[in-house]
């Protein structure tokens, strides 16, 4: 069982809390986690880039001078490519970049930047000491958990009023990166040298984790659930069918079979 030393906001330690071993006790898939951050990065493109065409620029209807006899090239208008404030040839158009990842891809991934984060990990008990959003305070914090001069990610969750004093303290400082445990991804968490959160955040997100897989296997028992469904029916309505239609009874031979050889005994002489 992976487990994360407790602290409080002066470093002193306090207790040992455990980690979701389906979380942070996985492997880290590297093949996974690269097209994940990929798709972060190629999501978070704009794509409004915008170049006009010839046909799109202002002006050049009419031929700039005739098309032979001047001694110059020959020109159609005076939006062609060739000319300074013509059109732009095979110019960049407003684009979608977004690529799309399976959800389930998409939180193995997660859980395993998670797995691969735990060295970097700083639990503390609470915020509740905290009683001003004051920038000089928690620049205390940090220097009493060691974190100064590092690249830190605060994970919050903010279900009390000591998270938004905090946040409001912390997001100020360069360096430091203030998230909502809902908004964990890829690239933040690779991007820094030290993760801080308490207690509370950390269960919250082995119980994000939890849910999702239970709710997983649920849905892969309701998908073979109903996909057995349909050959249960047409194997149940088959039975009954044959169970509810009468017997055939054996057809009686024709009485003109038997006396077809007596009219013709009868004929001869």
């Amino acid at each position: 069982m992976t487990s994360a030393t407790v602290v409080d906001l002066k470093g002193k330690k306090l207790s040992e809390v455990e980690l979701n071993d389906e979380v942070f006790g996985i492997t880290p898939n590297v093949g996974v986690i690269h097209s994940a951050l990929v798709r972060q990065l190629a999501n978070a493109r704009s794509g409004s880039a915008n170049t006009k065409t010839r046909s799109e620029v202002a002006g050049g209807g009419r031929k700039p001078w005739r098309q032979k006899g001047t001694g110059r090239a020959r020109a159609g208008s005076i939006r062609s490519p060739l000319w300074a404030g013509g059109g732009v040839t095979f110019g960049p158009k407003p684009r979608d970049y977004s690529i799309t990842m399976n959800k389930k891809q998409r939180q193995l991934a997660l859980k395993s930047v998670l797995a691969g984060s735990v060295d970097k990990l700083t639990v503390v008990q609470d915020f509740d000491n905290f009683k001003e959003p004051k920038t000089k305070q928690f620049n205390e914090v940090l220097k009493a958990l060691n974190l100064t001069d590092k690249k830190v990610l605060l994970i919050l969750d903010y279900a009390c009023d000591a998270c938004d004093r905090v946040a409001k303290a912390a997001r100020n400082i360069e360096g430091l990166r203030v998230l909502h445990a809902t908004n964990l991804n890829v690239k933040d968490i690779l991007d820094c040298d030290a993760i801080l959160t308490n207690a509370r955040t950390l269960e919250a997100i082995n119980n994000r984790f939890k849910a999702a897989s239970k709710e997983d296997q649920g849905k892969a028992k309701e998908a073979k659930a109903t996909k057995a469904a349909p050959k249960k029916a047409a194997a149940k309505s088959s039975k009954e069918g044959k169970e509810a239609a009468p017997k055939k009874a054996a057809p009686k031979k024709a009485a003109s079979d038997k006396e077809a050889p007596a009219k013709k005994s009868a004929k001869k002489p």
